[in-house]
């Protein structure tokens, strides 16, 4: 959590810094201007994959599977239009890496294949609290742990 707000913290100071750098570089209206290209880019590249996105989606649905992949790919998409929106040299790049397609596929494949190990693990997790649910004897009620006595209260 820690390094999460240290990043979130210094993240517009390195976009700044890094800002500065090519404005000094290139001049500071070509800099605003690319800033700003990167923006318009961001907003055409959210509309159009995200049209795209739910009609492959649609699709696949027509035609009777799961739309995990299509989704995986939309929301990559969305996360790189997304980047590309927030004014930074940094942020566009890695925009930029989200959009190209061998990236896509790749941190697609990694996320499905980290959805499946956690739902592998949820399943195995579920099965466990099933068999200590069902106790020693198969479908055998288990009775519940109730342990009698009796108490006195001293407020002293």
């Amino acid at each position: 959590m820690r390094a999460f707000l240290l990043f979130f913290l210094l993240f517009p100071v390195l976009e700044l810094y890094v800002f500065f750098k090519v404005s000094t570089a290139i001049g500071f209206f070509p800099a605003l201007l690319l800033i700003i290209a990167g923006s318009a880019l961001g907003v055409l590249v959210v509309r159009v994959a995200g049209l795209a996105t739910a009609l492959r989606a649609r699709e696949s649905l027509q035609r009777g599977e799961l739309p995990a992949e299509q989704m995986f790919q939309g929301m990559l998409l969305a996360v790189g239009g997304g980047l590309l929106l927030l004014p930074g040299f940094i942020s566009d790049v890695i925009g930029l890496i989200c959009l190209l397609p061998f990236t896509r596929r790749l941190l697609g494949r990694k996320m499905r294949e980290r959805a499946q190990e956690q739902a592998m693990r949820q399943r195995a997790f579920a099965d466990d609290l099933d068999a200590q649910r069902r106790g020693p004897a198969q479908g055998a009620p288990r009775k519940p742990d109730v342990i009698e006595g009796e108490y006195e209260r001293r407020d002293r």
